[in-house]
């Protein structure tokens, strides 16, 4: 009877529900004015954001059941399923080969950038400098460095005849790439992303089962939310669908580029995380912040490239993933501010306020 109670209060799901019902049944009238496209757009946005923030709690509950960096990891694999999800919709809909690039490309920026900086300017004007392992920062973009090199600067260097075998390449190296790292995240070298504090803090932490809080981990029903966790995620994939048509008919009305679409699909993928990461800020939970921002781009580079890959081969689509020469720059300077930044095992509101800056730019940039 808990569990019945627990679900009637799923009002993401519901209004997810009825919003489908709705725009499906109106769909043919409202795509006939602008007006109507703008509604349709607007409407399943928001909605899509909301059921989004349903992912970001169910990813929690199961992050408090599992503790660090299982808790992390579970959000940002969510978070990338649904940016998958939307992305293969959109290409099969705009039928666009610079598309899923465009999305991966803002997908970092958004992540490093954005979510990152604003966390960084948050957690450091409330509690100035936050501490994390510095292990985690260098591993994270050491990884980065190498994904995004070979994914998407390298096939520029390439003759075009070896791209289609270049790429099946990529898909066999990020596959064992992502293996790897996530045995050593969460076997070999767990330590390197976990921030324990001072030693006292570290003794009190490891006599967990003396705590009421320990005790509350094991009372999180770990079924319920995995299950309410895939179901939102489907449907986020069902209403993307009927958004991507809305979207197109909004972006060729008012004559705006389709990159806009992309950073779209990567603000929807990214909320989650991003409401995590801000709460995790507040906290004072740096550790989990960079955990989050850090392993959603590489999660992006390393699991999004491969899957598009196999759709576009699958489903007969053109695909691009080479950046072209201003992503290139915003993704070198986003690298290279996050090396010197991210070396010393503390943020602080500057740190914060350099990567967002960063981020103004890649938004201007994408009017001109």
């Amino acid at each position: 009877m808990s569990l019945f109670k627990q679900f009637s209060k799923e009002y993401s799901l519901f209004l997810a529900v009825i919003t489908f019902l709705g725009i499906t049944y109106f769909e043919h009238a409202l795509v006939q004015t602008t007006a109507g496209n703008l509604i349709g757009f607007g409407t399943l946005f928001v909605v899509i954001i909301y059921a989004a923030m349903s992912v970001a709690h169910h990813a929690e509950k199961l992050a408090e059941r599992f503790g660090e960096p299982y808790g992390t990891l579970i959000l940002t694999m969510s978070a990338v399923i649904v940016e998958i999800v939307i992305i293969v919709i959109m290409m099969m809909h705009a039928e666009n080969p610079e598309l899923a690039r465009d999305t991966i490309y803002s997908a970092v920026m958004l992540d490093i950038n954005g979510l990152l900086g604003l966390a960084a300017i948050i957690g450091g004007i409330k509690h100035g400098e936050q501490p994390y392992n510095v292990d985690s920062s260098n591993s994270y973009l050491s990884m980065l460095l190498v994904a995004i090199g070979i994914a998407m600067v390298l096939p520029e260097f390439i003759d075009p005849v070896y791209h289609h075998r270049f790429m099946w390449f990529n898909v066999v190296v990020f596959v064992f790439l992502y293996i790897i790292f996530t045995r050593v995240q969460l076997l070999s070298h767990k330590y390197f992303f976990e921030y324990n504090g001072d030693s006292e803090n570290r003794d009190s932490e490891t006599v967990c089962e003396k705590e009421e809080s320990c005790e509350l981990q094991h009372e999180i029903n770990a079924w319920y939310h995995a299950f309410n966790l895939v179901i939102s995620i489907i449907v986020i994939g069902v209403l993307a669908e009927i958004l991507s048509l809305f979207m197109g008919n909004t972006l060729e009305t008012f004559g705006l580029p389709l990159a806009i679409g992309a950073v779209g699909v990567a603000v929807i993928s990214a909320a989650p995380e991003l409401i995590t990461a801000v709460r995790a800020a507040v906290d004072d939970r740096m550790q989990t912040v960079i955990n989050i921002a850090l392993g959603a781009s590489l999660a992006t580079v390393l699991l999004t490239i491969p899957a598009v890959i196999m759709a576009s081969y699958y489903l007969e689509m053109e695909l691009n993933l080479s950046l072209t020469p201003v992503q290139t720059m915003m993704i070198a300077l986003t690298l290279l501010v996050s090396m010197v930044n991210f070396n010393d095992g503390e943020t602080n509101v500057l740190e914060g306020f350099l990567h967002f800056i960063l981020f103004i730019v890649f938004v201007f940039l994408l009017f001109i």
